[in-house]
């Protein structure tokens, strides 16, 4: 049998729509799956986030710190601030009483462990128009959540420390610029004081409720849509003939 004649032809197409449909169904079943992977991962991370603090891990463990498990976890660490100049990085918020976009800096300050070590705390947002304030003197204790060093974007500039200028939460740059040997390879945004009112800076509580862009429901029914659409092609093709 000639495979120009019409029944090989009817045979092949018809082969390849059910190839076309059946990929077109399984990538609209992956994308659903992908959607209670991504929604289990949110709650995970809001769960730890949300948590009682807890002790951060020990200095031996933090060559296999791993962000997927502890980015986001509220910990707590006691030290004393060193008594240098804050690296201020970059950035926008939110002015909950008017809802203005404020332009301004995230202190960070280095926090001296008495074992030795060091870890660098996101102190909070002080906007352009207020001075900086200096870290507390004496030993504090901190609360808040641990965040991975933030990786450059596109469109970002470069962090220029000999300027002070950095746009990048980059925790091991600033321990290397501070020379700080044994730093950790995360930092800590703090919760926001329990006193704190809208017109304290630097304002913490940087990290809130947590959300991942979850976009996977709309791809699941644009795949099954394109499956519903090639049914449709199909079936008016078999009428017409």
């Amino acid at each position: 049998m000639s495979i120009s004649s019409p029944s090989v032809k009817k045979i092949l197409s018809g082969f390849l729509v059910l190839c076309a449909l059946a990929i077109l169904v399984s990538l609209g079943v992956w994308q659903l799956q992908r959607k209670a992977w991504k929604e289990a991962l949110i709650a995970d991370i809001n769960a730890r986030a949300h948590s009682q603090p807890v002790a951060i891990s020990p200095e031996k463990d933090w060559v296999n710190w791993d962000p997927a498990k502890d980015e986001f976890r509220h910990v707590t660490v006691t030290g004393t601030y060193a008594q240098t100049n804050d690296i201020a990085v970059y950035g926008l918020m939110q002015d909950p009483k008017t809802s203005d976009t404020l332009q301004g800096h995230y202190l960070f300050s280095p926090l001296l462990l008495e074992n030795g070590t060091a870890v660098f705390i996101n102190r909070g947002f002080v906007p352009n128009d207020i001075k900086i304030p200096s870290p507390p003197i004496g030993i504090v204790t901190v609360e808040g959540i641990l965040r991975a060093p933030e990786q450059k974007g596109w469109f970002v500039p470069a962090n220029q420390p000999e300027k002070g200028e950095w746009f990048t939460r980059d925790a091991p740059a600033m321990a290397a610029y501070k020379n700080l040997a044994r730093n950790a390879p995360f930092y800590i945004e703090a919760d926001a004081k329990l006193n704190e009112t809208s017109t304290t800076w630097p304002r913490g509580g940087v990290t809130r409720e947590i959300t991942l862009k979850n976009d996977h429901l709309q791809y699941a029914l644009t795949w099954f849509g394109l499956a519903t659409v090639l049914l449709g092609i199909t079936g008016y093709a078999l009428v017409r003939k």
